[in-house]
């Protein structure tokens, strides 16, 4: 190889640029490696929030967001879009992230251009086509045009040896979540937004709402709601704090069931910055998303997962997270056994992380050297 090498990172989203981040600063400080940013803004403020934080600055924004958009017209928007900048940039390598639709479509548009793919946050199945949707079938589809995997756990390995990807084209890293964590909370952060200044995390147990998820639109999601409804009657001492995502019919249903209730606190989304660190002091944790599974347990706080299936067993296996579904009374049940069991609060609080130490992103940089031929000696993987 001659000369810099160009490395494309291309992502959409907030989950994504939070966890590319870490990725994208190892680069930039690495005088082998050209590193270019482009954001499809398939979520536009919310992304922008993180760029900022991380002082990252795109060369590319392809701004693709419109209101109520489709998959499909995410998908099309995307591959057209990226085709004059693959052709203009001429990159090496682009790395994706994870399984949004923006990365599905960066690894087709690469492909169409025989650009070779790196996919961050390889090999995690739920092994159900449906859940998480669209998420799954990115997850494999990418796989597919992926020419370096980086996969986070050693189950993630197994999941794309499984599938038959060469065992030369895997490296365990750990997850660049984690990388992220670490870099913003801290002891003395000072909250951006006054309601999460005002709570009292000395006195009163914070349980953290988050749930958004296609498959949990309806009647999954008023259910969860109610059930929040049940635990603040029962407790005294529980305040939540529910970041209520922007999409309508999110919005909807959350505020009929949760709005005006005493202890209740209903935000807009939160900053990467203080959503960090409210995790960092909350008491318990009860989600749909995939990235708090591994977060959280960083920081020694359980997760329920709102979901009937995960595509992070390895959080399941070791104790850190227990899925729970949608139905009223087994959201409730798992919650109040935390809430009134200090054992069965303790075995979840103090139970292993198997996502990493933070060093994810250095993993993937010696992966990145190795497969170009910069160093010989084999990528650095995470111990499990």
């Amino acid at each position: 190889m001659v000369g810099r090498i160009k490395i494309l990172s291309v992502f959409g989203t907030r989950p994504e640029a939070i966890k590319m981040a870490p990725v994208v600063k190892a680069l930039m400080a690495e005088p082998e490696f050209d590193a270019r940013v482009v954001v499809t803004a398939q979520h536009r403020e919310m992304l922008d929030q993180v760029l900022e934080l991380f002082a990252i600055r795109a060369d590319h924004d392809r701004d693709v967001m419109q209101e109520a958009q489709s998959l499909t017209q995410i998908t099309t928007r995307v591959l057209e879009r990226l085709e004059d900048v693959l052709a203009s940039e001429e990159p090496d390598m682009v790395l994706v992230h994870g399984d949004t639709t923006t990365t599905f479509a960066a690894a087709l548009a690469a492909f169409y251009r025989q650009v070779a793919v790196g996919h961050v946050e390889a090999g995690l199945r739920t092994h159900e086509k449906y859940f998480p949707f669209p998420e799954e079938l990115n997850r494999r589809l990418t796989a597919s045009l992926a020419d370096l995997h980086f996969a986070p756990t050693a189950a993630a390995r197994a999941n794309l040896l499984a599938e038959g990807i060469n065992s030369g084209q895997i490296q365990v890293t750990g997850n660049t979540a984690i990388d992220a964590l670490f870099h913003v909370v801290r002891p003395d952060y000072q909250f951006s937004d006054n309601r999460l200044s005002a709570l009292d995390f000395e006195r009163s147990r914070i349980l953290v709402v988050e749930a958004h998820r296609r498959e949990n639109l309806g009647r999954p999601l008023e259910q969860i709601c109610r059930a929040v409804v049940t635990l603040v009657e029962r407790h005294s001492d529980v305040e939540v704090v529910f970041p209520v995502h922007l999409n309508p019919r999110v919005q909807e249903p959350v505020s009929r069931i949760l709005g005006g209730r005493p202890r209740v606190h209903l935000l807009q989304p939160l900053g990467y910055g203080d959503f960090a660190n409210l995790l960092a002091r909350s008491y318990l944790v009860l989600s749909d998303s995939g990235g708090i599974q591994e977060e959280a347990p960083s920081l020694g706080r359980p997760v329920l997962v709102l979901r009937s299936v995960t595509e992070r067993p390895e959080a399941v296996a070791a104790g850190t997270v227990q899925v729970v579904g949608t139905e009223q009374e087994a959201v409730e049940t798992a919650a109040e056994r935390l809430l009134t069991d200090p054992s069965a609060y303790e075995r979840m609080a103090r139970a292993t992380n198997p996502f990493g130490d933070g060093r994810a992103a250095r993993r993937i940089l010696t992966g990145l050297r190795h497969w170009f031929e910069l160093q010989t000696e084999p990528p650095e993987e995470l111990n499990q």
